[in-house]
């Protein structure tokens, strides 16, 4: 992926373990990188699913003191009416279709590609049918509890209601545990089933 001149390695990927038929498009949160996700699924990893971890762009980051870290647009503040980088935003949005359409020309079709993120990775322009699992920790320090679940909240105005799962986890700060990665998984099965070729 690659955007306003910055260069960036090739995702991190988890292949299917057979004939991929479906594929998770998973950006990793502010200054990460895709590898450690693309370890978490291969933890989970379903056998007819590919598993694709971009990496983001290194760039100065407003939020950081302008300092230089892995980020798919500049942040601003936290709070909720901090100004969002909309070139930036798109830009990163441009780069995740292109994405999309490289595995759609591989031969999976859209309605077989979840996308997914953490933290600073973030669907906007949600289709009205679209299963949604949003996940989060009720002891997270830097993204509060708060802001989760007005997002899910908000999701439900944009979205069918029924298709939104939201799911908290006792203690949880700003990561992932194990519990989490199992519903995960159980979501991926459950929207990306083996189709009857496989």
């Amino acid at each position: 992926m690659c955007g306003n001149n910055m260069s960036v390695p090739l995702p991190a990927i988890v292949p299917a373990a057979r004939k991929a038929t479906a594929a998770v498009i998973f950006l990793h949160g502010l200054g990460d990188t895709g590898h450690g996700w693309a370890e978490a699924f291969a933890g989970i990893r379903i056998p007819h699913v590919k598993y694709i971890c971009p990496h983001a762009p290194t760039m100065p980051v407003t939020l950081n003191m302008r300092m230089n870290m892995p980020s798919w647009f500049d942040i601003y503040g936290l709070s909720p009416d901090a100004d969002e980088d909309e070139a930036g935003i798109k830009r990163a949005s441009d780069n995740l279709k292109a994405l999309i359409d490289q595995e759609v020309k591989n031969g999976i079709p859209s309605h077989r590609i979840i996308l997914g993120g953490f933290s600073q990775a973030a669907a906007n322009s949600p289709n009205k049918d679209m299963h949604v699992l949003q996940c989060h920790g009720d002891s997270d320090p830097l993204v509060p509890f708060i802001f989760g679940s007005q997002t899910a909240e908000k999701m439900k105005t944009l979205i069918n209601p029924a298709n939104i799962t939201f799911k908290s986890y006792r203690g949880l700060p700003h990561s992932a545990c194990p519990e989490e990665m199992v519903d995960i998984k159980r979501f991926i099965e459950k929207q990306l089933p083996p189709i009857s070729d496989e």
